[in-house]
């Protein structure tokens, strides 16, 4: 039998701590503009991607597309975004930030990017390096042992 890890020791719970402490910063921030978290992910990818479906976006954000379309109902009743037919696929919306969004975008950025300044100037150039690295490994393992769903075909 393996010696149990002591709680105070578990990774998962550092890392969970971590997440919601970042998450924490960020809401407070964004709330001073108005906006949620997967709003500004919204606005966020559209400055870097350009313009997305609601179907790419959900992706891009990690929610589901039916939050998604709420978010996107909420930021374009703010005049954040602009939606328009794709010219491939009339069905399909494309949504864009509009200037006023890009905007609200550039100042909710320049108070975001203070966490992440400060973050970095917490560490040396090879911590920092290290750091990332290993962030990035946890998330590999995380993401290798999450249960897949599948669906299966009832025919």
């Amino acid at each position: 039998m393996m010696a149990e890890i002591p709680v105070e020791e578990y990774l998962c719970t550092r890392i969970r701590r971590t997440e919601q402490a970042l998450m924490g910063h960020h809401e407070a921030v964004l709330r001073g503009h108005g906006l949620t978290m997967t709003q500004y992910t919204v606005l966020l990818t559209l400055a870097r991607e350009g313009g997305m479906s609601g179907a790419q976006l959900a992706r891009a954000c990690g929610v589901t597309q039916q939050t998604m379309a709420t978010v996107l109902t909420g930021l374009q009743n703010k005049g954040l975004i602009v939606r328009e037919p794709s010219t491939a696929h009339a069905k399909v919306l494309i949504t864009t930030p509009t200037e006023q969004g890009r905007r609200l975008l550039d100042r909710a950025y320049q108070e975001v990017i203070v966490l992440e300044r400060a973050l970095t100037d917490a560490f040396t150039s090879d911590e920092h390096a290290a750091f990332c690295e290993l962030l990035d490994r946890a998330t590999s393992i995380l993401t290798r042992q999450t249960p897949r769903t599948e669906t299966r075909s009832t025919s």
